[in-house]
């Protein structure tokens, strides 16, 4: 089984206590999935964060309908989180958000996906036409509404979306 991996970063001009919130409530995920995923939460909320928790979601790709679980593998409050997939689409699916607070103000928000595919050569071929660029695809849309929903001076939905709750 090959392993990849997808490394990004980005820097919120927010507070590392609120950019923690918003990723730390599952259901923001809806938000910053592209629509073409129909990604939806099927867990009710609120979901407790923390070690052992499990989030079931249902989304489509080309088509096709499927479920996916993960269950949260590690937290450290303020700092990182790690989801890992339990059933879904791939062979392995081990995503790192990291949170550190960035020189001159905001936070940097680093996502590192350790992911492979199941099917040996058939699974990468897959990534090779299809896969990987997708990938890419819902990252950069992930992005772009991250940059919208949370921007500088904590104005447009971004605020209400972090809520008072704060990190769990």
């Amino acid at each position: 089984m090959k392993r990849h991996v997808l490394e990004r970063s980005q820097l919120v001009p927010r507070p590392r206590d609120e950019v923690f919130a918003f990723f730390a409530d599952a259901h923001n995920l809806e938000a910053i999935t592209p629509a073409f995923l129909r990604f939806r939460i099927l867990t009710p909320g609120p979901i407790a964060m923390g070690p052992g928790a499990l989030i079931d979601y249902r989304l489509s790709l080309a088509g096709i309908s499927f479920r996916w679980r993960t269950r949260i593998e590690a937290l450290v409050p303020l700092e990182r989180f790690v989801d890992v997939q339990l059933r879904g689409p791939y062979a392995l699916w081990r995503h790192l958000h990291a949170f550190e607070d960035a020189p001159g103000g905001g936070t940097w928000v680093r996502d590192r996906v350790e992911y492979a595919l199941p099917l040996g050569p058939l699974g990468e071929l897959a990534h090779a036409l299809v896969v990987r660029r997708a990938l890419a695809r819902i990252f950069d849309h992930r992005r772009d509404a991250i940059a919208r929903l949370l921007p500088a001076g904590g104005q447009g939905p971004g605020a209400a979306a972090t809520g008072p709750a704060g990190a769990r």
